[in-house]
């Protein structure tokens, strides 16, 4: 049997509700896959889809998304979906592009919104 798809998910304040619904969306599918998220997002996905297990980690100005990228670098994430708002400034931008940084030089599928979400889960679910 093949190891479950690991998935990180994250999702900016203005974003989270759109991530809530998401995961709603595909909860049969997310179900079968190993997720972390970090802090806030994470607990708004279980309060919304208690079926799901999710890991935890920081909220991400607190260092979530460097965890995250840590994940990354160790080869722990298969893709990423990370909703993000471009409209608002974030204090840890920097870490958000280092992030960013690190799914593209590890060739790891990163979805920045909702409709590249659709398109990734889509393209997973075939595998």
């Amino acid at each position: 049997m093949a190891s479950p798809l690991r998935l990180a998910l994250i999702a900016h304040d203005e974003k989270k509700d759109d991530m809530v619904a998401f995961a709603r969306a595909h909860a049969d599918f997310l179900a079968g896959c190993d997720l972390v998220a970090t802090g806030t997002t994470g607990q708004r996905i279980v309060d919304a889809c208690p079926e799901l297990e999710i890991g935890r980690l920081k909220s991400g100005p607190l260092g979530g998304d460097q965890q995250i990228g840590a994940l990354i670098a160790e080869g722990a994430v298969d893709a990423l979906i990370f909703f993000v708002d471009p409209l608002t400034p974030m204090p840890h931008d920097v870490d958000v592009k280092a992030l960013m940084r690190l799914a593209i030089v590890y060739d790891i599928p990163l979805a920045l919104n909702h409709a590249t979400a659709e398109l990734l889960i889509g393209k997973l679910r075939q595998l």
